[in-house]
């Protein structure tokens, strides 16, 4: 039976010293037709070790409604990676951080009102146990102690960054292995003493994450676990973008410098990340940082050593060279970029206003006040709350608990945007002698992934106020934009007032990867052939989103955009290289 243990300060395979060079990929990420190339040009690198997370909300989007087909099948994934000659490290969770909405925790536990989660709530450790009952059976034959390429398991995920309930952990820890997980556990933390201390568990051999100072780094794991290999489980090699700040660019020089450090001390390291992805959809995380809350970008593309779109950078190679100093590298061709698919300008000639759409996308809910999406089990999108205000009357309209951007409307006029980073915003608010309707839209730009807010609930959690005096009877429309088949477009000619679905129609004559440019457009989401490619918005960093080929189709294909404010250009392109 093959093994792998620690053998005094080295991980050891079938009985030889064995150094983890790993590379984190997200399964879910990445579009399943393309896991073989990805997992080629990782063994190509002279990676010997592939890392995923495992994100739950996908996987149980509903209670009990499990999804391990398609792009979710990781048994698939992780069956590829070996294939390809990989070992693969398996970090289930149930918390994954990963810049990813909730940190990967499904959104219909935010529907209890007393919810806790990361510790030895019932409810929470009970939802847990049957999502790992779901998931391990299947990761379990594939353990290296039964043939397979699985080597280790995380337990938790920087849990030293959240909390100190050691009674969660070993809860956890018992939980895997009940279900089979027999090959090493392990967890990562932060390298500070008091993060390591209150996110370990005694017995399982700790590692560190961080992106510079290696040497610090170790010296402070080597304080806390005097023996055993020294590990970082997440070498920061690249950033994670937020709106409205500028594009994270991490140089392949001083990457490659600090790669060779680690792995001069006698490392095992794991490339956090050696291939980003796409946060394809709704599924972008965010931070609350300095009082600010801050979502991230569509792109996952993170600077990574392999670019969103699957392409070698210069960081892949200089990392690669580090490599061959230490090991043999294996005898396999670099593939070149792939080609890229060039189309446009596209013309957008059909759309259909929001007002006009709602019917077919959603039934009113009557509320008093206002209800969060997760109250009314609504996961991602969009959520609208109407009501109709007796007139005369003036006065300033505000938002109690905002998440996270409101834009306001009287009889479709657009009076203005709130937003989640500015409480206290009001717009004035004057309503004829007839009475007006009242609309406010607010976008769910993605849940806070990190730290000690993560119980983000989104729409509006407070009241509506004119005012000093609440607003009450409202209809709630719930907007997940999860499916606009029924969206009946219309001929347009040009610019539609306020928010509106867009469509295009266009041509391909050979699926290749391109870039969905929207110059003159403001913000919204985009669909290609009803696939969710995530959100645009002008403020930047990112300029285009990825589409990947197996997303379109030879002849004639779909564009829909769900554009929020407009546009100055009823056009749009597809182009050969990204703008981050």
């Amino acid at each position: 039976m093959p093994t792998f243990n620690i053998q005094d300060d080295d991980f050891v395979l079938d009985g030889q010293p064995f150094r983890i060079l790993s590379g984190a990929m997200h399964y879910f990420r990445v579009p399943r037709a393309y896991w073989d190339d990805r997992l080629y040009k990782a063994r190509a690198m002279g990676l010997n070790t592939i890392e995923t997370y495992v994100a739950w909300n996908l996987h149980e989007p509903r209670p009990g409604e499990f999804h391990f087909e398609d792009d979710l099948d990781i048994a698939a994934f992780i069956q590829a990676a070996a294939q390809h000659d990989l070992k693969v490290i398996v970090r289930p969770g149930p918390f994954i951080c990963s810049e990813w909405d909730f940190g990967g925790l499904p959104v219909w536990l935010l529907k209890d009102p007393e919810l806790r989660v990361r510790c030895v709530y019932p409810p929470y450790l009970q939802a847990v146990d049957r999502f790992f009952n779901a998931l391990l059976p299947r990761i379990a034959p594939l353990q290296l102690t039964r043939g397979g390429p699985v080597i280790m398991v995380q337990v938790e995920n920087e849990y030293g960054s959240y909390g100190d309930d050691k009674v969660y952990l070993a809860h956890l820890r018992d939980g895997l292995r009940r279900n089979g997980i027999d090959v090493l556990l392990f967890t990562s933390d932060g390298e500070s003493g008091r993060t390591l201390h209150a996110g370990t568990l005694e017995g399982i051999h700790a590692t560190v994450n961080f992106g510079f100072r290696p040497e610090r780094a170790f010296r402070n794991l080597r304080t806390f676990q005097p023996k055993g290999p020294l590990m970082c489980t997440e070498f920061w090699d690249g950033w994670f973008d937020h709106w409205g700040f500028p594009h994270q660019v991490r140089s392949a020089a001083h990457m490659a410098n600090l790669y060779d450090r680690m792995l001069k001390a006698g490392a095992s390291v794991n490339l956090y990340m050696w291939h980003g992805g796409t946060n394809f959809g709704f599924m972008n995380g965010a931070n609350h940082i300095l009082n600010k809350y801050l979502p991230d970008i569509t792109s996952y593309d993170y600077d990574a050593p392999l670019s969103e779109s699957g392409d070698l950078t210069k960081k892949y190679h200089a990392l690669r060279r580090i490599i061959g100093k230490y090991a043999p590298l294996p005898n396999l061709p670099l593939p070149a970029p792939s080609p890229k698919l060039v189309l446009g300008p596209v013309p957008v000639t059909e759309g259909l206003p929001l007002w006009d759409a709602l019917p077919s996308l959603a039934s009113p809910i009557r509320r008093p006040s206002p209800e969060p999406m997760e109250a009314l089990d609504q996961a991602y999108g969009f959520i609208l709350y109407r009501t109709h205000l007796r007139g005369p009357q003036s006065g300033d309209l505000s938002i109690q608990e905002l998440h996270d951007r409101a834009q306001v409307f009287l009889d479709g006029r657009p009076l203005g945007v709130l937003e989640r980073n500015k409480p206290g915003g009001k717009l004035k608010l004057d309503v004829p002698p007839g009475g007006a309707r009242l609309d406010i839209l607010v976008e769910n730009m993605g849940r806070i992934n990190f730290g000690s807010r993560l119980m983000d609930r989104k729409g509006i959690l407070g009241g509506i106020l004119l005012g000093w005096r609440f607003i009450f009877d409202w209809e709630i429309y719930c907007l997940p934009l999860d499916d606009l088949s029924r969206v009946a477009h219309l001929p347009v000619t040009g610019p539609l007032a306020g928010p509106a679905f867009y469509r295009a129609a266009f041509t391909v004559d050979q699926p290749l990867d391109t870039f969905l440019a929207l110059p003159g457009w403001t913000k919204g989401v985009a669909w290609v052939n009803g696939f969710n490619l995530g959100r645009y918005w002008k403020i930047g960093p990112q300029k285009t989103l990825y589409v990947p080929a197996p997303v379109l189709r030879q002849g004639t294909n779909e564009l829909v955009l769900f554009e929020l404010h407009g546009t100055k250009n009823m056009k749009v392109e597809f182009r050969g290289k990204p703008k981050l």
